[in-house]
């Protein structure tokens, strides 16, 4: 069986060999051993680590990303998570697609002043009531991360 170093490892993956050695320390990808001082490991860890990079992407935490993965290093992907999380993103989609919107329309707003503007208001107003929500969710949730 051939094995990787970490150079090699790091070139095909995108990823950092410093970021290698975190996955490595905090279990989410094991090392065979070493040659010299280079780790070396076994190629089915480019595709654990295109797992974790779509897991990011996703937004699951590295601790999420590392409960989805057996004690062999198999994925072992909650379905019922995935679903969740996939929601979530649909609905962040549809905020900032609204977004979105609402920002084209103040910049091609053929209204002398914005506040003259009545769609501008009303999309004020949905936009103001949308985050009045979101502030009280993250309140009953708890503190945020910053």
């Amino acid at each position: 069986m051939k094995f990787l170093d970490i150079g090699e490892v790091a070139s095909r993956s995108g990823f950092k060999p410093s970021a290698l050695r975190y996955y490595e320390d905090t279990g989410l990808i094991k090392s065979v051993g070493r040659v010299g001082l280079r780790r070396q490991y076994p190629a089915e860890v480019l595709l654990q680590l295109k797992l974790i990079a779509m897991g990011k992407s996703a937004g699951f935490s590295l601790d999420e990303i590392a409960a989805m993965f057996g004690a062999n290093g198999v994925p072992e992907l909650p379905r019922e998570r995935i679903h969740a999380r996939a929601d979530a993103i649909d609905r962040q989609i549809r905020e900032l697609s609204a977004l979105r919107d609402t920002l084209r329309h103040v910049a091609d707003c053929p209204a002398p002043s914005h506040l003259e503007c009545p769609t501008f208001r009303r999309l004020v107003e949905v936009a103001g009531k949308r985050g009045v929500r979101r502030g009280s969710r993250k309140r009953e949730i708890g503190p945020g991360p910053g």
